[in-house]
């Protein structure tokens, strides 16, 4: 995913330099072309740090002879008011980049502190919390990488490289069972994950050799019931994953239930950018 992610990035960066400059800045041309300046972005509330990558090739893309001096590492948890990084070149490029660079560190470190609430409130489970296909368009790799910055993690990247076999489907394919065999023959290699929605459908696709199963919406009366059933029919045991209308107020029961994945697409649906600014010093 290294290489992925590299090459999401210059790309990402590459697309919103020319959405927002295109044939120039004209108001940086108000300066003059050899003016120096030195800035500081300020986060302007308690967050959760992600987009250092991005803001770094901002500049690298835009003039490589800007210098920044970052004093928070990716992941760091700051204060209101707290200075993020120290910009320094020609006024032009740091005036001329400061929208897309903010634009990154608000949207990744919005996603990152989302997910650091979220994993906080289960940090005594052994559960894990997981992303889903809910991204911006075009910032997938950017809002999971954002995701495991806050300490959360990674359900599949895309289409290609898992099975999720939802109702529409098992209801194409004449049923869960006949589902996962063409799954099997289609991609042998491929994790194949079954959404339920209730107790029966969950022991056929337990039955079927489902690897992991969604519970699709469970109470929680009943996700203790799957869960205790899971194992009582012994190994090999799929894993569990509890999905559908998580919020604060019933995370840590979920989690408590001992599901072993709880998905939540707020990690990255739903999620407010950060306050930040730059102003030059």
């Amino acid at each position: 995913m290294t290489t992925d992610l590299n090459s999401t990035i210059y790309n990402n960066v590459k697309q919103a330099l020319v959405e927002d400059i295109a044939t120039g800045d004209i108001t940086a041309e108000l300066i003059p072309a050899t003016t120096q300046a030195t800035a500081s972005i300020i986060c302007r509330e308690h967050a959760t740090i992600c987009g250092r990558p991005w803001v770094d090739e901002v500049f690298r893309q835009l003039d490589a002879s800007v210098q920044l001096d970052w004093k928070v590492k990716e992941g760091d948890q700051v204060s209101p008011n707290q200075e993020l990084v120290y910009i320094q070149g020609l006024a032009r490029s740091l005036l001329t980049g400061e929208r897309c660079a903010i634009n990154f560190l608000q949207t990744l470190s919005g996603t990152a502190t989302r997910c650091h609430h979220y994993a906080e409130q289960v940090k005594q489970f052994p559960v894990k919390l997981l992303d889903t296909r809910k991204t911006l368009p075009g910032l997938r790799l950017a809002q999971k990488y954002a995701v495991k910055t806050g300490g959360c993690f990674n359900h599949r990247i895309g289409l290609f490289d898992a099975f999720l076999i939802k109702e529409n489907h098992i209801a194409a394919c004449g049923g869960i069972a006949k589902a996962i065999t063409a799954a099997r023959t289609i991609a042998p290699s491929k994790p194949i994950e079954v959404e339920v929605e209730n107790i029966e459908e969950f022991k056929e696709a337990r039955h079927a050799g489902a690897d992991s199963i969604m519970l699709d919406n469970f109470p929680l009366p009943l996700l203790l019931e799957t869960v205790s059933l899971n194992h009582q029919l012994g190994n090999p045991a799929p894993k569990l994953e509890a999905s559908g209308g998580i919020t604060d107020a019933t995370l840590a029961d979920i989690a408590a239930t001992g599901v072993d994945y709880i998905s939540i697409g707020t990690l990255t649906k739903d999620c407010r950018a950060v306050d930040l600014s730059m102003r030059l010093l």
